[in-house]
């Protein structure tokens, strides 16, 4: 089996047991996609009508407020799942865009395919709210840092935390990530003598 669907497969054992046949009927139902660098695979107003896998390269999904200024949510690299979750459930329009930060190669489970495979394999169920609790801890532990951590302690988690995405991620996007202005985060950067790359 080639690498993707390998990487995939062994994600949702992680979680779920799975025979051989499971495992095939599964990866039946994913989409491959792959995204230019700067590329959405979902803006705002879209309904999100996949679950998207990444296989390789990374995404980000971002909020834009009243002033055009994006605010990062979440960085998705390989063997990460990305969506905008209420959206993906409702079927109601995403409050969020999803952009490819490289050329990333996805495998996108459909909302219609989802339910099919649930009904053919109900044990999916708990793969998926595993994996929900999995996106909302990291998010939630997001919101605490942002409370209780300063921006100096913040950027020295990311940089702990995902030391690959740096050469990747511009300033602008690693302060918009750790919640502070770009001129902040370079005169942080000036003050601490910090060099990212």
């Amino acid at each position: 089996m080639n690498g993707p669907l390998e990487l995939i497969l062994n994600n949702i054992r992680r979680h779920i047991p799975l025979t051989q046949e499971e495992g095939d009927y599964f990866t039946s139902l994913l989409k491959p996609g792959r995204y230019a660098r700067k590329e959405y695979l979902l803006r705002e107003g879209e309904v999100c009508t996949d679950f998207t896998f990444i296989a390789a390269g990374c995404m980000k999904s971002y909020l834009l407020d009243t002033d055009g200024k994006e605010h990062i949510l979440t960085i998705a690299s390989p063997d990460w799942w990305i969506a905008d979750i209420g959206s993906f459930i409702s079927g109601t329009p995403a409050h969020l865009f999803i952009e490819a930060v490289e050329r990333t190669d996805t495998l996108a489970l459909s909302r219609r395919n989802q339910e099919i495979l649930l009904r053919k394999i109900p044990r999916f169920e708990r793969c998926f709210r595993i994996l929900t609790e999995r996106a909302f801890a990291a998010s939630l532990q997001r919101n605490i840092d942002a409370m209780s951590l300063s921006a100096p302690e913040r950027l020295g988690k990311f940089r702990q935390q995902y030391p690959y995405l740096l050469p990747l991620l511009s300033d602008q996007e690693i302060a918009s990530y750790i919640g502070v202005t770009p001129s902040f985060f370079s005169r942080m950067l000036k003050k601490l003598d910090i060099k990212l790359r």
